[in-house]
Formats: C-alpha cells, sequence, structure tokens
C-alpha cells in the first residue's frame, strides 16, 4: 500500500532513554501489538545493545492500547506461503530474541495491561518481573489453527503445576491477571489505574537492582485472591483428564467430566478443543512432553524446527487454512487436512521433529559471548548472501 504524502510512517517500536532506564513500547495498537518482522528486529537490536551499556541498569516494556500483544503477525506467514522460507529470518530472530529475554544480565520489567497471548506473551512471562492487570488476558492458542505452542511456551508449559500446561496447550483456554500470579506467569497484579504511576515509579528509581525495583511495583500492587470459579480451582480434574497419552483419550476423559455435576465450565471448552487442528493438538501434545525433559535451549531449537517445518506444510497444510478461517475470510469454519485425530500418521509426525544438520539448527548462544549466533551468522544467512 502507497505511504500517504506527507504522512510519515510510524515506527512499531518506540524508545525512551531515561538516564539509567530504557522504555520499550510496542506500537501497533490498531493491530493488538501483534509481532512483525521489524518489530523482531528492532528488538533484538535494542536489548543487545542495551545490556552491552554499562550506563543502562532497567528496561521496561509496555504496549500501546489496550493489548501488550496479541502474539505473531498471522496474516505475515499467510501472505508468505507460495515461497518456500519467506518467514525463516524473522522465525530465527524470534527464537533467538526469546532466548535473549530469557537469560538478558539486567533487569527488566513488563508492564503487560491487556491482551498478551501467544508469542507476545513470550515478552512478558519470562521477565525478572512481569506486572499484570485486571484487563490483562493471557492465552496459548496456537493448536486450535494448526500451529503450536512456541516461543518457549513448550519450556514453560510444560514446567506449570500438574498438567495444567498441556490444558493451557491444547485448549488455548484463557487466564486472567490474577491466575496469571497465581500459577506464577507473572510476577505482580497492579489494578490498571495505577500502571501509569507506577510507570513513573519505575524510571525515578533510576536504578536496576532487583530489591528495590521489586519494593516500588510492591507498593502499587495488591494481594491475589482467585475467584471461585477460576479453573485453577479445578486442578484436579484438569490433572486427570490431561495426563492421558493421547489427544483423543483426552478428549474422552474431558467429556466423561463434563457430563457430571458441576462441570458446566467443561462445555465451551471441550467445543473449542474439537474444532481445533488435529494435527496442531497432536504436535503441541508431544511438544510439551517433550518439554519436561528438554532444558530451555532444547526446547527452543525443537520449536523452530517445527515452526519452519510446519510452514513448509511438511505434513499438512492446516496453518495456512486456520490463519485463512481465523483472520482473512473470518468464515471460522477450516476444513483441516486430515480431518480427524485417528487420520494424523504418528511416522508422519516423528518428520516434523526430526533434527536438521548441525549448521541449520537454531544456533542458540551457549557462551557468554552470545552475539556470534545471530541470524546475520547462520548459515541461512549466509547462503542468502552468496546467492
Amino acid at each position: 500500500m502507497a505511504q500517504e504524502i506527507g504522512k510519515p510512517i510510524e515506527e512499531v517500536v518506540l524508545v525512551e532513554e531515561i538516564e539509567h532506564v530504557r522504555l520499550i513500547t510496542l506500537n501497533r495498537p490498531r493491530q493488538l501489538n501483534v509481532i512483525s518482522s521489524r518489530m523482531v528486529s528492532l528488538l533484538a537490536e535494542y536489548l543487545e545493545k542495551w545490556e552491552k551499556d554499562d550506563n543502562v541498569e532497567l528496561v521496561l516494556i509496555k504496549g500501546a492500547g489496550r493489548a501488550f500483544s496479541a502474539g505473531g503477525d498471522l496474516k505475515m506467514f499467510y501472505d508468505g506461503k507460495t515461497e518456500k522460507d519467506s518467514c525463516l529470518e524473522v522465525v530465527y530472530r524470534m527464537y533467538w530474541l526469546c532466548n535473549h529475554i530469557h537469560t538478558y544480565k539486567k533487569t527488566q520489567v513488563a508492564l503487560a495491561h491487556g491482551i498478551s497471548m501467544g508469542g507476545g506473551a513470550s515478552l512478558m512471562v519470562p521477565l525478572k518481573f512481569s506486572v499484570v492487570t485486571e484487563k490483562t488476558v493471557f492465552s496459548t492458542p496456537e493448536a486450535s489453527i494448526g500451529f503450536h505452542t512456541d516461543c518457549g511456551f513448550s519450556y514453560i508449559h510444560s514446567r506449570l503445576p500438574g498438567n495444567l500446561g498441556e490444558y493451557l496447550a491444547l485448549t488455548g483456554a484463557r487466564l486472567n491477571g490474577k491466575e496469571l500470579v497465581a500459577i506464577g506467569l507473572a510476577t505482580h497484579f497492579v489494578p490498571s489505574e495505577k500502571m501509569p504511576e507506577l510507570e513513573k515509579r519505575l524510571i525515578s528509581l533510576n536504578s536496576g537492582k532487583a530489591d528495590a525495583v521489586k519494593s516500588a511495583i510492591e507498593v502499587f500492587s495488591v494481594e491475589v485472591k482467585l475467584d471461585d470459579e477460576s479453573v485453577l480451582n479445578k486442578q484436579s480434574i484438569i490433572d486427570e483428564c490431561f495426563s492421558k497419552d493421547t489427544v483423543a483419550e483426552i478428549i474422552e476423559s474431558f467429556e466423561v467430566e463434563a457430563k457430571k455435576e458441576g462441570n458446566g465450565w467443561i462445555g465451551p471448552i471441550l467445543k473449542g478443543l474439537k474444532r481445533s487442528s488435529p494435527t496442531g493438538l497432536k504436535v503441541t501434545l508431544k511438544s510439551i512432553r517433550e518439554g519436561r525433559k528438554q532444558s530451555l535451549s532444547e526446547c527452543l531449537k525443537k520449536e523452530f524446527r517445527l515452526t519452519i517445518n510446519i510452514l513448509r506444510a511438511t505434513i499438512s497444510n492446516d496453518v495456512y487454512e486456520g490463519i485463512r478461517a481465523l483472520t482473512i475470510d473470518k468464515d471460522n469454519s477450516p476444513k483441516w487436512s486430515p480431518p480427524t485425530l485417528d487420520k494424523v500418521e504418528e511416522g508422519k509426525l516423528d518428520l516434523i521433529f526430526q533434527e536438521f544438520e548441525e549448521k541449520l539448527e537454531l544456533q542458540i548462544p551457549e557462551k557468554e559471548c552470545r552475539w556470534d549466533e545471530k541470524y546475520e551468522n547462520s548459515t541461512y544467512a549466509l547462503s542468502k548472501a552468496s546467492k
């Protein structure tokens, strides 16, 4: 689309440098701050620069408008479906960024007011401090559109209590701010009207000392008390159903529980589960289960393979059909292929989990000098440059 004459393109990431503090604002409010290629590159660039800058002590991240971030830009993936590996660079950079955020050496605070989903939540959950409000909405709904729980969440979800990780990954169920704090996916709950004041207080600290930052947040935070109807009060049912070996057994067990008195909450969730991509569900369950035995770097490398293979439609075109039905045509009537769980062959499923050649794997930095492993130095970038 042509740019309007005289109207500049607004940057997708805004940065304020205030003495020892850096404030990042994800700035695509009309798109709910979905993560674009440009956004990933800028975040990686700024975080790298600041980690090496002795003058920077504290990094704050927030979203413009009513969302923190609604996740990856699905239209970007859909538009690239006809060109092989058109999104490989942004995927590589995003997983590298996820590792960087998890292992960042300076204090980070996410001010996660509003929608925080999928890849967007990966910019919140791993931070030293993540502050949520009564308007925060979290979910990882990727399986429903034929994708998988990505951006480090096969690591994060697999470490939640009991089988809550499988439940969240397979159903895409939403959690509110109180629930996020209760299970440790966020550190503090602050009423939304106090968030601007908290932001000012953190900036005025002019310090990244963890104890000082924590104390400043606690002045504005309130103790969390779960609502009676919270799904976190249903842990025994979740563990009973989502500990089963297969997706089919999970659904069957969930159906049994749904018929029992007082379990009306299961109906809508079960309906959504049954409408999800059979391939997406099977890939996601396998990934979460493997995640329990994997390190963060192993999970990210696995998720990188899965993402690339899924975008290559190695065993199914479901991700593009799911995006079409959800965001392009918006008919909410995807035609999955294969259409049912029993038609998803385990042998084919294994294909997208197979390791790449070592030089084609995601190069997660394992040593102190982390900058050598960036996309620019990868086999992908070097081969692209030689063409």
